[in-house]
Formats: structure tokens, C-alpha cells, sequence
């Protein structure tokens, strides 16, 4: 069984082989450009190291590496694409604050800082993100209160896509598939009902969480309002991305809301319900009435009350499955929902067990989940929770997929 055939049984509830394997297929499952440079050079590769993603720092992780991992899926990543396997001498080489040389994407503008901090301009030469000298990752420079009043009337989402980045797209997607055998999951123009306030400090003010916040409660018409027209927007654009790249995708990322503190869901259940699960609902009816696609959800927290809510919408896919947050526990994950919605994600701890823990408690960490997760008729794909960050020992990545791999065929953890 190759790995497009592996995925596409998972995420059907078919009985895969073992359980797929994931590293790098959205920017929530990479990782960091430091940890990678020294796995794959333990594994005897020493090509450049390439930034997939600016903001997080994160490496784009090569064919070769994922073959020696025995991951099965690459990303279609409609910002990146042009740049996605392209010679890292056409980008722009930087020394990391810890001392290793990556390159970024060459339209990536960073200046340094007279304190060494390094930031992130608009094409205005607005600074918009930092990283602090000796950082990891950029933050973006955006307070999240403001009592400045929301304009509903000056939100306007695009919903229209270049042509060049349909064609570049296109052949991207048209690469993969013909010269690899990996599951291609595509990513953009996504919704982000929780996440709308910082859409809103994009578009009309700066720092609108609050007011969001409380119009999904005081005015709910026009908040209705405004998420619908985000709809339209990412309907009208996924329809392009659609026309461009057909079936080469098994599926497609349609959300990505945090919508989960670490002991909690963000706001009531009830109020989720009434307010956010019908936009859900309305995108999840139009990708599955219009394509073949699975819908993909990454949302991290404690999310239990909502994952019944997504699973009527019309979710599909549900990352990166928070084990270490609050009531989101493997047993009682797949007590609730085994079956019923693909956990992609939830297969290693990555605030405590992977980058504290040793390589044998990582192994044992990993076939516990597994013990839980990997299922005969599937539903399940192995990825850790969310990035692998810079100070993550590489042998405990390396006893990480080790242990999926050997754990992944269903009964053997």
C-alpha cells in the first residue's frame, strides 16, 4: 500500500496497512528549522535548509526526509507554492540567532533592530511582527483589547484569486501527484469564526477581539451578518482553488479557529451552537456538495463540547488534537467520537513529553496513544501536537516516529 492509498483509507474508515504519518503538511504539524537541520543530518542529508513559514520558523521539510520518516502526506500550501520545492539559492540566507545559516522565501522582508531584534514589514514598511534577539519565532506586534468600536459595514473579505497563483498552484499540485506517491492536503482560504476579531484588526481597527466578542452576544444580527459574508468570500475563492487543482487533493484545510484555552472552550458551548456552528455548517455542505474533498479543522485547546457541533457541520478532519489540554484525554476522545470524525494529530505531547522527556518515555508516550487511536478501520493519522519547536532534543523526534511506525499497525501498541 503507497501513502496516497494509506491516507485516503484513514480518512475514510477503512483499514489501512498501519496508521499514516504526518510531518510538515500544515503549519501546525512542521518543524522548527533548527531541530530539522540536525535530524536530517544525523540522517546523512546535508542540503540547505529551507523556511516554509516565516512567522514560526519552520522548515520545509524535504521528500527525501519524509521518506526516511515513513510520512505519507505533502502540503499544497496556496502561500507558499511558488517557493515549495524550488532551489533554496532563490531565497534570502540568514544566520539564526543560533548560528545555523536557512533561507527564507524571497519575498520575506525582515530587518534587524538596533537591540538585535529582528521584524517583519508590510509593503507600507509598517513593522508587524518580532522576534526579540536570541527568539525562536516572530509574534506579531497586535494587542488583543481595544475599546474601539467595530465597523461591520467597512468589513469587505476578498473573494477572488490571481490567475497566476491558480497556474502556479495548479502545477504544483499536478507535480506531486504524478512524481510522488504522498497524500497532497491543500491549504487556503479558510474560515476562522473564534479567530474573525484579528481578520477585523486586519481589515477595519486594531485590537477588536473584545468588541467581537461581545457582538456575538449584544449583536448578533450583524455578527450573523459579517460571518456569512466571510462565508461567501471562502466559498467563492475555494470554487478557484477548486477549479485549479481538481482531485490532486484528498482534502482540504476550511478552518483554522482556536478555539480552546488550555482548560477550556474560548466561549459557551451554547453560544458556539447558535452562533458559529451554522457558518460551519454552510461551508462544509457546499465543499461536499461541490468536490470530493475531506473538510480539515485545526483547532487547538480544549475543544470537546464543540467537536460534536463540528462533526454535524460536516467536519471531516479535526487537528491537531490537544491531548495535554483539558477534557481532551485519548480514551474519552474516542469514547465520544472513535468513528465519527479523523483525529489527525493528538500521537505525542509536544508541551512536556517531547521536549522534557527521554527518548524511551517519548516511545512509551506514543504507543499509549496509539494503544487508543489506531484503530483496524482507521480514522486516524499520526502527528504530534502542533510544531516541533527549536529546543526539542532530536533524538526524542527521532523516538517519536520511530515509535509511530512501530506502533502504527492497528493492535500493536
Amino acid at each position: 500500500m503507497n501513502s496516497r492509498e494509506r491516507v485516503l483509507r484513514a480518512v475514510n474508515f477503512e483499514k489501512p496497512d498501519r496508521v499514516p504519518i504526518d510531518l510538515g503538511s500544515i503549519r501546525a504539524s512542521g518543524i522548527n528549522a533548527v531541530v530539522y537541520d540536525k535530524l536530517k543530518r544525523r540522517m546523512g542529508i546535508n542540503t540547505p535548509t529551507k523556511i516554509h513559514d516565516t512567522m514560526q520558523i519552520l522548515a520545509e521539510v524535504e521528500l527525501e526526509v519524509l521518506e526516511r520518516l515513513n510520512a505519507d502526506v505533502l502540503p499544497l500550501d496556496t502561500s507558499d507554492a511558488l517557493w515549495a520545492g524550488q532551489d533554496a539559492g532563490l531565497g534570502s540566507k540568514r544566520r539564526l540567532f543560533c548560528g545555523q545559516d536557512v533561507y527564507f522565501p524571497p519575498e520575506a522582508t525582515i530587518t534587524v533592530e538596533k537591540n538585535g531584534d529582528w521584524v517583519r514589514r508590510d509593503s507600507t514598511g509598517k513593522a508587524y511582527a518580532r522576534m526579540p534577539k536570541d527568539g525562536y519565532y516572530f509574534d506579531f506586534i497586535r494587542p488583543t483589547m481595544s475599546s474601539k468600536r467595530i465597523d461591520p459595514e467597512a468589513f469587505k473579505p476578498g473573494d477572488s484569486v490571481a490567475d497566476e497563483e491558480l497556474k502556479i498552484l495548479s502545477e504544483r499540485a499536478k507535480f506531486i501527484y504524478e512524481n510522488t506517491d504522498k497524500a497532497i492536503l491543500g491549504w487556503g482560504a479558510c474560515i476562522s469564526m473564534m479567530g474573525l476579531s484579528a481578520l477585523l484588526a486586519d481589515n477595519i481597527t486594531q485590537n477588536s477581539l473584545d468588541e467581537w466578542l461581545i457582538m456575538l452576544i449584544r449583536e448578533k444580527e450583524t455578527a450573523n451578518d459579517m460571518m456569512g459574508r466571510f462565508v461567501d468570500s471562502v466559498i467563492k475563492k475555494t470554487s478557484l482553488y477548486h477549479q485549479a487543482v481538481g482531485d490532486y487533493c484528498f482534502g482540504w484545510g476550511v478552518a483554522s479557529d482556536d478555539a480552546g484555552t488550555q482548560i477550556s472552550e474560548f466561549i459557551a458551548p451554547g453560544l458556539f451552537m447558535e452562533m458559529i456552528q451554522p457558518h460551519y455548517k454552510r461551508l462544509c455542505e457546499w465543499i461536499h456538495k461541490n468536490t470530493e474533498w475531506k473538510t480539515y479543522l485545526h483547532s487547538c485547546g480544549s475543544i470537546f463540547n464543540y467537536i460534536q457541533g463540528w462533526i454535524d457541520a460536516g467536519i471531516d478532519i479535526l487537528n491537531p488534537v490537544q491531548i495535554s489540554a483539558a477534557h481532551m484525554e485519548p480514551g474519552r476522545l474516542m469514547d465520544n467520537f472513535g468513528g465519527r470524525i479523523v483525529f489527525w494529530g493528538g500521537g505525542c505531547d509536544t508541551q512536556k513529553v517531547l521536549p522534557l522527556g527521554s527518548p524511551s518515555e517519548v516511545r512509551e508516550h506514543v504507543r499509549e496513544n496509539m494503544s487508543f487511536f489506531a484503530r483496524e478501520d482507521g480514522g486516524f493519522v499520526f502527528t504530534q501536537v502542533h510544531n516541533i519547536q527549536q529546543n526539542v532534543p532530536v533524538e526524542n523526534v527521532e523516538a517519536m516516529f520511530a515509535a509511530a511506525y512501530e506502533f502504527g499497525v492497528p493492535g500493536s501498541a
